[in-house]
């Protein structure tokens, strides 16, 4: 039999977002590009029946410090198809790009340029050569936190201009683990991506609710910066560092929105965070800020819940890289689960994972295989983001996703994949082709069952796969089949920012 097409999936409910296309009907792909959306599709190589089943755009997170093969393949089953680390970035790009294209991937990557790497070489004095390792192990050394002298700061800048003239995809901040930095530092940084076209990323500075004596409070810091530079400023994981004073972080970036400026904000639905337990803000004195205590902690590489102010300092000396779930709001709470359904749900508010390293608490395995070795740690978010915001999202909670919920089926998969998508899509041209199902865009598809598509990672199971999620492909190759990994794939390509 002659076929026309590599991969047809027909009979599906196809969404298209940008279009507002939502019809049954047949998709097909050729090579790496989706080739036809409609009825009657040409015989093809692979002609998969995937009625009764959504087909729409692979979701694009863009803040996932999830690293290798095997904690992608977990992104995968979750029904990402590009993964980008934009919130701590890497520095120099240029390296983690030619060691990821050397390695390959099962899914798309990209980098921002680090503002924390390129501070820590110039403050700090540590050479991290990209690796997220060096990184970790140094975000609680007082040197990195320190305010940078003129020539200092004149380093960070030179080094963070010449990233973005290697094509970073912006400037990741995390200016929450060096608060003492002079504000003017932010906005020397947001002038260098206002000037490139491309955003910040920003993990926000302690709002003034925390702490009163803050140098400046870490919503107007974000907004403030993008009014005086005219820059994007992307504000990452406005849940985990707004909390309950979510409604007043809202109505900031309302009103700067609404004066003209671009300000973008992301969530993720969950109640608890996860960091090094070395951050500045989970000092054993600082907890109080958050209304934290050592037990609200939990020190991933044994699991324990820490137990006092004496084991947190230890944990903090030892391993100030070391993983630490933080419970912030209690997502058992009808008011602290309103609270972070009001951020999800804020106008234009980008879902992104925050998904994290997987960690072994008896040693990582040299190469981690499929299925996951046992024991391995993360966040559930990491397995579950996308699954779970399309039940809080596009359900009421009980039946089938897209019978109701908050946003409904449709808004919820423009926040997943479109919108993220179209962030970058102004100095990135391989966005443009992302987050859509169009004819000519790239076949970056998700297959999911509406009716059994749900996140199964919890915090004592932080690496259970999301379930419901029946066929991915990346570049037009299929990466899950019938919802398991297909293990030789490796499809995913670099995604890059064309310089000014």
């Amino acid at each position: 039999m002659t076929t026309s097409h590599d991969i047809v999936l027909r009979g599906g409910r196809v969404i298209d977002p940008e279009t507002g296309l939502d019809a049954v009907g047949d998709v097909a792909v050729s090579g790496e590009r989706i080739a036809y959306i409609g009825n009657g599709a040409a015989p093809a190589a692979v002609d998969l029946d995937v009625a009764g089943l959504v087909v729409t755009a692979g979701f694009v997170d863009l803040h996932s410090h999830t690293t290798g093969v095997a904690g992608n393949r977990l992104r995968a089953l979750d029904g990402v198809t590009t993964a980008l680390e934009l919130e701590a970035g890497f520095t120099p790009v240029s390296m983690a790009y030619q060691y990821w294209a050397a390695e390959g991937l099962p899914i798309n990557y990209g980098f921002a340029a680090s503002w924390a790497h390129a501070r820590m070489e110039a403050v700090g004095g540590v050479g991290l050569q990209s690796r997220v390792e060096n990184f970790w192990a140094n975000i609680a050394a007082p040197a990195f936190q320190r305010p940078a002298s003129p020539a200092e700061l004149t380093a960070i800048t030179s080094t963070l201009a010449a990233e973005l003239a290697d094509g970073a995809l912006g400037i990741g901040v995390l200016m929450g683990y060096a608060p003492r930095t002079d504000p003017q530092e932010y906005l020397q940084v947001a002038s260098l991506v206002a000037e490139a076209g491309v955003p910040t990323f920003t993990h926000a500075r302690d709002l003034a609710d925390f702490v009163p004596a803050t140098l400046i409070d870490g919503a107007e810091e974000i907004v403030r910066a993008a009014g005086e530079t005219g820059a994007h400023m992307h504000y990452c994981h406005i849940n985990s560092t707004s909390l309950r004073h979510i409604d007043r972080v809202h109505d900031l970036v309302s009103r700067a929105q609404a004066a003209g400026s671009r300000v973008s904000t992301e969530a993720y639905p969950y109640g608890s965070g996860m960091t090094g337990i070395g951050a500045a803000f989970l000092a054993p004195e600082r907890l109080h800020e958050r209304g934290l205590v050592p037990s609200d902690l939990t020190y991933a590489p044994t699991g324990e819940q820490v137990a006092n102010a004496d084991r947190l300092r230890e944990l903090r000396d030892t391993d100030p890289g070391g993983l630490a779930i933080i419970r912030h709001l209690d997502e058992s709470d009808p008011g602290d689960r309103a609270v972070l359904l009001r951020a999800l749900t804020f106008p234009d508010a980008v879902v992104a994972s925050d998904a994290m390293p997987l960690t072994w608490p008896t040693g990582s395995p040299a190469e981690p295989g499929w299925p996951l070795p046992p024991g391995a740690v993360t966040h559930p978010r990491t397995a579950g983001t996308f699954a779970r915001s399309l039940r809080v999202l596009a359900s009421d909670g009980d039946g089938d996703v897209g019978a109701g919920g908050p946003l409904g089926l449709t808004e919820t998969l423009r926040r997943c994949s479109l919108l993220p998508a179209q962030l970058l899509g102004n100095r990135v041209p391989a966005m443009r082709h992302k987050g859509r199902m169009q004819p000519g865009c790239d076949a970056d598809i998700v297959v999911f069952d509406p009716a059994t598509v749900r996140d199964q990672a919890t915090y004592a199971q932080s690496t259970r796969p999301s379930a419901g999620i029946r066929h991915v492909l990346v570049n037009g190759t299929f990466v899950v089949r019938d919802a398991a990994i297909v293990p030789d794939a490796l499809p995913g390509q670099p995604i890059r920012a064309t310089p000014r």
